[in-house]
């Protein structure tokens, strides 16, 4: 594991920046946001994580020297006044300012996340320097966040038009990504960002993290599930056998269960194993089976399965006029879930009269693996230099990019009359409320925020 020094938390070429800025120079603030990319609200989350694991712990004079072997062996200039200066008189604290809008806002991109100064004029370099580190605890899982979020909006559209009410969608999207995770770390970073908006999950990491970092005393839940092993196990004449033990070891009143059922024949599971051999027990456990599908095209193999079990099983018409399979029996499709399976399910359902009542889903790798910086076009900018007292404008605007022009200034985040959010100048923010708040400040976390205000930002500031 690489030790997590901010030192060398950082891009080769950061090394040398100290020596690049002009003479004089004693502030420097700059700013993140998303750009744009694929969706055009983005939530925000993350931040605390990254404060309490890597600003939260002082840096050390054998850290400088650590620092100081590999970047000069690595063939760069380092800065070891600078890092000696920080331990020495800041006691290994980095001496900066960190300000953010509150975690768990809903907020339309262009619009500044967090804005960073030193506190130490001699510490200017440190603003620029701790890019790479901050600007990847903000982009991860805030995009991973921005996903489920967009997800829950799909979701939520579709039980609107077919369900009696929106009571389970909390449950409706079930995190399935650990495995496919690039490391642990990044399965629960990612993991705590899904139950922003959710409370299913099969990421432990996740759960933990939300623990250890926001306070969370439990963010999510599981339910006792099958793998292909556990079934295959018993062998193919033994199918039935399998599926009744899972019955036997966690069925009964108010439980739930979930059974992968495509391991050999899907439809011979549903029609002659569940409908027929166990139908009674299902009927009767006061529980409900969830039967996974875990195979074949998505949309498809849904609509069959949910048909299948209704001939066995039966069904109810709600209130909308959508039909519903009985309370003992769902569905969970976990196999080839993204944002647009998603909707093409829940359309395909309701066209042939089926409720979103019916389904659940579990995304893995379209969850915590498929983004990156691009996905919401993230950056971090310096806006404004002081130089001999005098602040001055910093910004990029490229001719052959107009995308990448960056705001100027000291910024503020406001809400307007319409409650729309704008970045502005903080010198015109005048008698109205910054949402760019103090969140860190010289190794001491100002502003704790729990993983409940987390989600009722999301709620509150949700479109």
């Amino acid at each position: 594991m690489v030790k997590r020094s901010i030192i060398l938390n950082t891009d080769s070429y950061k090394a040398s920046h100290y020596l690049q800025y002009p003479q004089g120079t004693t502030h420097i603030s700059s700013y993140i946001e998303a750009r744009g990319g694929k969706f055009k609200q983005a939530v925000f989350f993350g931040l605390q994580m990254f404060i309490k694991e890597y600003l939260s712990k002082p840096i050390t004079h054998d850290d400088v020297d650590e620092a100081k072997l590999i970047i000069t062996a690595h063939g760069l200039p380092f800065n070891e006044d600078g890092w000696r200066h920080i331990v020495d008189v800041h006691q290994g604290y980095l001496p900066i300012e960190i300000q953010a809008i509150p975690e768990g806002t809903v907020i339309p991109v262009l619009n500044a996340m967090v804005q960073v100064t030193n506190t130490d004029p001699k510490c200017a370099w440190l603003t620029s320097y701790v890019e790479t580190a901050l600007l990847r605890a903000v982009w991860y899982p805030t995009s991973v966040a921005t996903v489920s979020w967009h997800c829950r909006q799909v979701i939520a559209r579709y039980m609107t038009d077919t369900c009696d009410s929106l009571d389970g969608i909390d449950f409706k999207l079930h995190d399935f990504g650990a495995r496919g995770a690039t490391t642990e770390e990044a399965a629960a970073i990612g993991g705590a960002a899904h139950l922003v908006n959710f409370m299913g999950t099969d990421t432990v990491s996740a759960v933990v993290a939300a623990r250890q970092y926001y306070n969370a005393e439990m963010a999510g839940f599981s339910i006792p599930a099958s793998e292909h092993s556990t079934i295959t196990a018993w062998g193919r004449d033994n199918e039935a056998q399998a599926y009744a033990n899972m019955l036997d070891q966690f069925s009964g009143e108010g439980k739930l269960v979930a059974v992968v059922s495509d391991s050999y024949d899907l439809w011979h599971a549903i029609d002659n194993i569940w409908g027929d051999e166990l139908k009674e027990r299902v009927e009767n456990t006061g529980g409900t089976l969830v039967v996974r599908p875990d195979s074949g095209e998505p949309v498809a193999i849904v609509t069959e399965t949910i048909e299948r079990l209704m001939a066995k099983f039966g069904h109810t018409v709600n209130n909308k006029g959508y039909r519903v399979l009985p309370s003992c029996i769902r569905v969970i499709q976990g196999d080839g879930i993204s944002q647009q399976t998603i909707e093409a399910i829940l359309e395909a359902m309701k066209q042939t009269g089926l409720s979103a009542d019916n389904i659940a889903f579990g995304m893995g790798g379209e969850l915590l693996q498929k983004v990156n910086r691009d996905t919401l076009k993230f950056a971090m900018k310096a806006s404004a230099v002081t130089i001999d007292g005098t602040m001055h404008d910093v910004y990029k605007d490229p001719i052959t990019d107009s995308g990448k022009r960056s705001k100027k200034g000291i910024l503020a985040v406001i809400k307007d009359d319409n409650g729309n959010f704008q970045t502005i100048r903080q010198q015109d923010l005048g008698e109205r409320q910054n949402l760019l708040q103090t969140v860190f400040k010289n190794g001491e976390l100002i502003r704790e925020v729990s993983f409940e205000d987390v989600r009722e930002n999301t709620s509150i500031n949700a479109y």
